[in-house]
């Protein structure tokens, strides 16, 4: 069990450097917030590529695969399911986010702290999935919550603006 991750550790197997969201999530404040932020240059690119919806989602759901493998093989080997360094959860989840949020650096901004606020607060059930399922799909799971609250909230101050 490696009590402490470090750059040698998420860059020793391609599944913990996914799951540490290419070394956000060694940030020593907050690396939820860093792996949030790091979705932003990801979005970015994804944008620049003019996908389709049905492309964008079926991007998104191989990113959330990809997530649950590599979450479950980073927790495994540190020990801890959700240890606070896989960041992954956090950067899908916001990519989704981003993807309903109306294009301009005011809503980003807001989207980002709607999110965080869910990810980090746990409204029922998130938090009853986050305690209850502990392997790579929990990981993930929780954060795809946590994201469909932002959006409705999102929208509903969309519409209501």
């Amino acid at each position: 069990m490696i009590t402490s991750p470090d750059l040698k550790f998420i860059l020793s197997r391609p599944a913990y450097f996914i799951a540490f969201g290419f070394g956000s999530g060694l940030s020593p404040f907050a690396p939820g917030t860093a792996g949030t932020l790091a979705a932003f240059p990801i979005y970015g690119l994804i944008y620049l590529l003019g996908l389709n919806p049905a492309a964008f989602f079926a991007l998104l759901f191989g990113l959330f695969l990809i997530g649950v493998w590599a979450s479950h093989a980073t927790g495994r080997a540190l020990g801890i399911a959700d240890h606070g360094g896989i960041v992954w959860d956090e950067i899908v989840a916001f990519l989704a986010i981003l993807y309903f949020t109306p294009h301009t650096w005011a809503w980003f901004i807001a989207a980002f702290f709607i999110f965080r606020i869910f990810d980090v607060w746990k409204p029922f059930p998130i938090r009853y999935f986050d305690t209850h399922i502990k392997n790579g799909f929990g990981v993930m799971f929780d954060d795809v919550l946590a994201a469909v609250y932002s959006i409705a909230l999102i929208k509903g101050l969309a519409w209501m603006i």
